[in-house]
């Protein structure tokens, strides 16, 4: 299939995503929108809190507003920086993110796993950094027909053992195009994937060297798995990264490659990154500075609230949490107890738990003063209330999560709202 035609393919894959059909699969959503597509729910505009517009709780939202603020800062950040961006998209996963980030200028997307990678050719990303090891002998093959099929298709993934790089090259033989690798340098003694010592890197990047199937286009990393991490720490690593590329280009290790590529960068520590990348000093070819953060595209109310690189530089901007669960208050048992009902199916709570941010009742809305949450079953969130709160059975209650990533996975339709609680979208996921 020629370039245009996978174009034209993967247009009417996102395009469709509007003709697929509403149902039992979607939760949240009016039960009398069954079997219309989402864009003739779309095209009706209802409301969140509209009783007749019959959205049922829990439902997650999207505040339209907001996300169209953090796809915009993020755009401004990094071309401010000098920095390439492949936004994480485990995520969301969710095409119709991707192509808004790559519209905001993001040079490609970032992945971590081989079915990620398929859902984003299906929908026509062109650019696609795989963070991770790939050893897997059908996957690789995969990729290499992806690779033959589309001239305009790039593929970059980490290499960090030459064991890793024996498997790669037998899976690989009569490969019409070889893959391009970076080597992966770990955080440190504990930490994740990646090299420890520069004797390592060098010996996996003869290795890749030795085949005919891999193309050595870089290094890499995650600043995040930094033992202990602060300031100092992931600036000495960074430097270390970059080192590595210098010591690798003075070799002639990046021979036959047309750029090096110089990655990291989770949702913690990009300042960090921009600062130690703008020192990149100059290489005997272009050098891609690639940052890959994903959890800016909806922020958290917890856990990236708290840990954001923009609390360190406001004057750069602030990211602004996306998300919001609405939840009903279905049993109000005692004066200190109240339960909703939504739970672990519902809600992130690997990292922190929910936070009640609003009640509403009778169309208004007013802050959850004296509402807390303390504990989730499976299909239940526990408030502990306060004396005074006010809160009764039939309440809407708010609330705002941690941890975008295990966020987006419970959720396979999620309505994009206005500020009054219009719906505007539907972003659907494939997880």
């Amino acid at each position: 299939m020629s370039t245009e035609a996978l174009a034209r393919l993967a247009g009417e894959r996102l395009a469709g995503l509007a003709g697929e059909r509403v149902d039992h699969r979607f939760k949240g959503l009016p039960p009398d929108a069954d079997g219309l597509t989402v864009g003739e729910l779309t095209a009706q505009r209802r409301n969140l809190f509209r009783a007749g517009d019959g959205f049922t709780t829990p439902v997650l939202a999207l505040s339209a507003e907001r996300l169209a603020h953090n796809l915009a800062l993020m755009e401004t950040y990094t071309a401010r920086h000098g920095l390439a961006f492949a936004p994480h998209g485990k995520t969301s996963m969710a095409p119709q993110l991707f192509h808004r980030q790559l519209a905001h200028g993001a040079w490609g997307i970032t992945l971590a796993v081989p079915h990620q990678v398929r859902v984003a050719r299906a929908f026509g990303v062109r650019r696609v950094f795989l963070a991770n090891e790939l050893v897997d002998a059908s996957a690789l093959r995969w990729i290499a027909a992806e690779l033959a099929a589309d001239p305009e298709f790039r593929f970059v993934c980490y290499v960090d053992s030459v064991r890793g790089v024996e498997l790669m090259d037998a899976a690989l033989r009569g490969a019409a195009r070889p893959v391009d690798v970076v080597v992966e340098l770990g955080a440190g003694e504990g930490a994740r994937t990646g090299v420890r010592t520069g004797a390592e890197a060098a010996a996996v990047a003869d290795a890749v060297a030795g085949t005919g199937t891999l193309r050595l286009v870089g290094v890499a990393g995650y600043e995040a798995q930094v033992p202990d991490a602060s300031p100092e720490r992931v600036r000495q690593w960074l430097e270390r990264l970059v080192g590595l590329a210098v010591e690798f280009d003075g070799a002639g290790r990046f021979a036959g490659a047309d750029t090096i590529v110089v990655s990291a960068g989770g949702s913690e520590w990009f300042d960090a990154v921009a600062d130690v990348f703008a020192g990149v000093p100059r290489l005997s070819l272009p050098v891609l500075r690639l940052l890959r953060s994903g959890a800016y595209v909806s922020h958290d109310d917890v856990h990236y609230d708290r840990l954001t690189p923009f609390n360190r530089v406001p004057e750069e901007g602030a990211l602004e949490p996306a998300f919001r669960l609405w939840a009903q208050v279905v049993s109000r048992p005692s004066p200190t107890e109240a339960f909703v009902n939504a739970g672990k199916r519902d809600a992130a709570y690997d990292l922190d738990l929910p936070v009640a941010h609003v009640v509403r009742r009778d169309g208004t809305e007013r802050p959850a003063a004296g509402i807390e949450v303390s504990a989730l079953s499976d299909q239940h969130l526990w408030l502990r209330t306060a004396p005074g709160a006010d809160v009764e059975t039939g309440d809407w209650i708010g609330f705002g999560l941690s941890h975008p990533c295990t966020v987006f996975d419970k959720w396979q339709l999620i309505p994009v709202a206005e500020a009054d609680g219009t719906v505007v979208d539907y972003v659907r996921t494939f997880f």
